[in-house]
């Protein structure tokens, strides 16, 4: 399913490209010829670790990491942060083997520039009622509580911390946040909202995000955005030597979830059944990196994810 997303993407990205171009001419025509040229130059493509996707990206790392580290911390600050030792230590020991697994593959494929400034935290906030997680650029993840009783152990977890380290690892949140800068501002605004606007930019970022203020007018990640981040997921965990087959069983566990009350994570992902099928299909691949690994994994004795 993903291939023929893929493919699809690969077809219709350059009539994107050419539909962007001539919206912007159409808006810009009565100025300098310049205005379409700093779009041109503006607009970058880069390509999808693991899978190879080319991506429309063309806000600049840095200052996307420095929105994301001020809204991340921001949003901890207004949120009660867990006070279970164990099972907080069991968050950033699984995410730092998933982060460790993705710097791996990009140092063996010398792609360690893209994530060079990537430093990442793993945090739990206390909310039993909110079943979600997240991971904002340059490495910003927190666990929701209410995921853990989904998760049970070290693998479900994985297969969420997985699926949020490729969001960051794929660029999703550039890329939705390029989509969005482009429908919302022109050429001469552009500049001025990724530099001398910091509060609009980080407004946008949490949009992108979902989280935050405006949590119900939430800029979802497409469909293949989320079938991607699954994908690569997937791929990460193996590495770290988590076993991928526990991804069809959060699912199920997930779908059951949502038979009752859709959970936020839920919320603009597709539907649990069909990304099972998906799974199954990659699972193979997946197998194979996780027979190579070289870790192996000491689950937390004594920890309850139910209480």
């Amino acid at each position: 399913m993903f291939a023929k997303l893929l493919e699809y993407e690969r077809q219709i990205f350059p009539l994107i490209i050419q539909f962007i171009f001539y919206r912007r001419f159409n808006m810009f025509k009565r100025r300098s010829f310049a205005s379409l040229i700093v779009i041109t130059f503006l607009i970058g493509c880069s390509t999808v670790p693991i899978t190879g996707r080319r991506q429309l990206s063309f806000v600049p790392q840095n200052q996307l990491i420095a929105s994301s580290n001020d809204s991340y911390h921001q949003l901890l600050s207004e949120s009660k942060m867990s006070e279970d030792k164990e099972k907080t230590q069991m968050v950033v020991n699984v995410g730092k083997r998933i982060a460790s697994s993705a710097e791996q593959f990009m140092r063996e494929n010398k792609m360690e520039k893209e994530i060079q400034n990537y430093h990442w935290e793993f945090k739990l906030i206390q909310d039993d009622k909110t079943v979600n997680a997240f991971c904002m650029p340059g490495g910003k993840i927190a666990v929701y509580t209410g995921m853990l009783p989904i998760t049970q152990d070290e693998n479900g977890l994985a297969v969420v911390l997985g699926h949020e380290v490729a969001h960051a690892l794929a660029n999703h949140g550039g890329e939705r946040m390029s989509q969005l800068l482009l429908a919302q501002m022109g050429a001469t605004t552009l500049s001025a909202a990724l530099s001398q606007q910091p509060q609009q930019t980080r407004q946008l970022l949490l949009q992108v995000y979902g989280i935050g203020a405006n949590v119900g007018v939430i800029l979802p990640y497409s469909r293949s955005h989320e079938l991607e981040a699954d994908h690569i997921g997937l791929i990460l965990m193996a590495r770290a030597g988590y076993n991928p087959n526990s991804a069809i069983s959060f699912w199920q566990r997930m779908n059951e979830k949502a038979g009752k009350r859709p959970p936020e994570f839920l919320s603009t992902h597709p539907e649990p059944l069909k990304r099972i099928e998906d799974i199954r299909n990659e699972l193979p691949e997946a197998m194979k990196y996780y027979k190579q690994s070289t870790y192996s994994i000491t689950f937390f004795s004594g920890i309850n994810l139910f209480n």
